[in-house]
């Protein structure tokens, strides 16, 4: 029996997760994954296919950006903004076959503070 490597791990669970949560128009998916760089969050209608709003740390509102929770934190708080903007108050959370912690958990709590309801 061979031995899965991470990346293959997560690819599998984030299949698994995406059978069953998908974003509409009335309520669509917030997205969210990371590099060793950068954190990428985007609000998603997959009935349309369309990006409704995105925010990163490539983002010029995001000061100091690197792959932590202070920027996962302010990433949350610029993308619930945006949503906001958008008229989008509720999404459904996708945490990309990532963990819930660290990162993701900060970025998902800084949004919900934000005013973004999952």
């Amino acid at each position: 029996m061979s031995t899965l490597n991470r990346k293959k791990v997560r690819q599998r669970i984030h299949r698994r997760i995406r059978k069953k949560v998908a974003g509409t128009n009335a309520c669509p998916r917030l997205a969210v994954n990371y590099s060793n760089q950068h954190i990428y969050a985007q609000v998603i209608d997959d009935t349309a296919g369309n990006t409704l709003c995105a925010a990163s740390s490539l983002d010029k509102g995001v000061e100091n950006a690197a792959s932590n929770q202070s920027t996962a934190e302010k990433v949350g708080e610029l993308v619930a903004k945006r949503a906001k903007e958008a008229k989008i108050e509720k999404v459904v959370f996708d945490r990309g076959g990532h963990l819930y912690h660290g990162k993701i958990k900060a970025l998902a709590d800084a949004a919900r503070k934000a005013g973004l309801q999952f």
